[in-house]
């Protein structure tokens, strides 16, 4: 099993990725340079946050053109694992491999804390090893947070089971009061329609240790290496 890390210009969350996926779950990892590539050895990718490009333009706007999204659609294309988080997520959205878009966050602010999220579909394989209805804990760093798609996009995403996460309180309930930034739907991650591809904006990396505050994290790490297995 092994993951592939990549790095655009400004990502730096790439490090975390590895320290998760390589010390912690004790995986193979390696890092793949945006102009770079070559994703044959890989067996699940992973496109770490950050700020790629310095956000110019707007979140993933220009990494979207980098010669490593072409590969990433090839290998999505043939059923390979992809997660993108936080700025990941952005980077799908913008190329197309998952619908709708991010906004700035609706307190037009910087927002870095815990957040509780309630696990939508646990038949993926980044949740296949989260029981049910779980709630978990995983921080978010963002600025440009809240996911937004047109109705009939929205209205698929629910038909298909493609929401896999949302905000949610301590106690599971799905409401105004415990989204962070406004997102719809309190939608905190999707999937694809044949669900290899996961965009979330909560950084799992960052709570797969104690001393971070949480090993949340670890489940969805674990559930793609069992997945590949």
């Amino acid at each position: 099993m092994k993951f592939g890390i990549f790095v655009f210009p400004g990502s730096n969350c790439d490090h975390d990725c590895y320290h998760a996926v390589r010390h912690i779950m004790k995986s193979e990892a390696r890092f793949i340079w945006h102009q770079e590539p070559d994703v044959s050895d890989c067996d699940a990718l992973i496109l770490p946050g950050g700020f790629s490009y310095g956000d110019y333009l707007r979140p993933g706007a220009i990494a979207k053109l980098s010669p490593a999204v072409n590969e990433i659609i090839s290998f999505a294309g043939k059923g390979g694992l992809v997660i993108g988080i936080c700025n990941g997520f952005q980077i799908l959205l913008e190329s197309g491999l998952l619908p709708g878009a991010m906004l700035r966050n609706k307190s037009l602010q910087f927002i870095c804390k815990d957040v509780f999220l309630k696990v939508v579909d646990r038949d993926t394989p980044f949740t296949r090893n989260l029981p049910g209805d779980e709630i978990i804990k995983i921080p978010i760093a963002h600025e440009d947070g809240s996911y937004y798609a047109d109705k009939e996009t929205l209205d698929r995403l629910q038909g298909e089971g493609s929401i896999v996460f949302q905000y949610c309180t301590s106690d599971g309930e799905v409401s105004p009061d415990a989204n962070p930034n406004g997102s719809q739907l309190n939608i905190a991650g999707i999937r694809n329609e044949k669900g290899n591809v996961l965009g979330m904006m909560p950084h799992p990396e960052r709570a797969v240790e104690e001393t971070l505050g949480g090993t949340d994290g670890r489940q969805i790490f674990q559930s793609i290496i069992e997945a590949v297995q």
